[in-house]
């Protein structure tokens, strides 16, 4: 039989802690002594004797023990309590039930989210996840590095920015570099457009995208420092090709997870 998540509102341990705790409380509530004191002339030392007449009771002094008897019992219900929530584990742990805690329970159902959505966007980075997952950015990063020490997923950096694939060798080092690339919209833009010969050229490229020429000539550096376009001088302009060695893998990357 599979494990079956089983939420269980009390365990022993807490159970102690909330009991000790009552315990500590009662403990070092100041309780006065039930102590009586009556003061009067003293004529003889006859203990008991009326001096005038009155009416004399002998008081004794006594001290509550009762403090320390109920530390006593607290001591021996924690005791069967223990006991008995042992052999409840017990039980459950053989008819294949285990016990969850909320909040780790809650956490792992998040990193399953996150996992999935690095695997269906491979290359993504923390800004996308976050905003895409509503997820403080703290928060995220706590539940990557768990996933990274689970070997769930693994990073690839591209110019400082630290992109996210899913492991176990899923990709090689050449895709993580072209998916690192395309996440940009604007890159993915331009390399479209090079990629299926529609325009290759600062000025054409500029005329079909509706990217301005700076921000072109910007993104084609970023490319061509990755190794990823080539440029060849022909006449008085400036042709951009797509390099041979990442052609087919652009090509495939893009077909796969961005058309």
């Amino acid at each position: 039989m599979g494990l079956k998540a089983i939420h269980i509102m009390f365990t022993s341990i807490k159970l102690e802690k909330r009991l000790i705790a009552c315990l500590l409380f009662l403990l070092f509530v100041p309780i006065a002594e039930a102590t009586e004191y009556i003061v009067s002339p003293a004529t003889n030392d006859e203990a008991g004797v009326s001096v005038h007449g009155e009416k004399v009771v002998l008081l004794k002094d006594f001290t509550v023990y009762w403090q320390f008897l109920l530390w006593l019992a607290a001591m021996q219900i924690l005791s069967v309590i223990d006991i008995l929530l042992y052999h409840v584990k017990f039980i459950f742990a053989i008819l294949g039930f285990r016990i969850v805690d909320h909040s780790n329970a809650a956490g792992i159902l998040k990193r399953k989210h996150i996992y999935a959505f690095i695997k269906a966007s491979p290359g993504t980075c923390i800004s996308e996840i976050a905003n895409n997952m509503g997820l403080n950015r703290g928060t995220l990063r706590h539940h990557l590095k768990i996933l990274q020490a689970e070997n769930l997923v693994e990073t690839h950096s591209d110019h400082g920015k630290v992109h996210f694939f899913q492991n176990n060798s899923t990709y090689e080092e050449k895709e993580k570099l072209i998916l690192s690339a395309l996440q940009n919209e604007m890159t993915r833009r331009i390399v479209s457009k090079i990629l299926v010969k529609e325009c290759n050229t600062n000025t054409d490229l500029a005329r079909i995208t509706g990217i301005s020429k700076g921000t072109i000539t910007w993104h084609i550096k970023q490319l061509k420092k990755l190794d990823l376009i080539e440029e060849n001088q022909v006449g008085r302009s400036t042709m951009y090709n797509i390099n041979p060695t990442y052609h087919d893998t652009i090509e495939t990357m893009y077909i796969n997870f961005f058309e």
